[in-house]
């Protein structure tokens, strides 16, 4: 199992960011780089809980998506092509008093055949640089959408 662990500061509110994870709408792709209109499938969605398929490039994962705890979001892999039990994604969301938000971020990857074996042995390796480059993004595209709604 490959665990990454990273933090990251963000000038979004934990209620900015929490609105960009679960917007699950079109363009889900322009915040999330590896979830893709055609793969984006909302199976149940209520306060708080979000029960979602999405992907790209032919790897897909179904997951729930709990934020009932507005500052702890966690995101368990139900189904996948490549990961299995014990996958997912957890974010805590901690208030500085300039404002910014720290966005602690664990992403658990448990592979699943040949392929999910050999990605997750990579992200073992490579996971914090390859996974923080393109939150890093996310986390940009969530502060300008912020500045423009507001």
């Amino acid at each position: 199992m490959a665990t990454i662990r990273f933090t990251q500061t963000t000038t979004a509110t934990p209620e900015q960011f929490i609105a960009g994870l679960t917007d699950f709408g079109p363009g889900r792709g322009e915040l999330f780089g590896n979830s893709t209109d055609n793969y984006l499938k909302v199976h149940d969605q209520g306060p708080g809980h979000a029960d979602v398929t999405e992907g790209s490039n032919g790897i897909w994962e179904r997951l729930t998506y709990d934020w009932t705890d507005p500052h702890h979001i966690v995101l368990k892999t139900t189904e996948s092509n490549l990961w299995g039990p014990g996958s997912g994604h957890a974010y805590t969301l901690t208030e500085r008093p300039d404002g910014k938000t720290d966005v602690a971020v664990t992403v658990d990857r448990v592979g699943m055949g040949l392929k999910g074996k050999a990605l997750g042995l990579l992200l073992s390796v490579a996971g914090q640089s390859i996974l923080g480059k393109a939150f890093g993004k996310t986390l940009r595209a969530i502060e300008q959408r912020a500045a423009n709604a507001g």
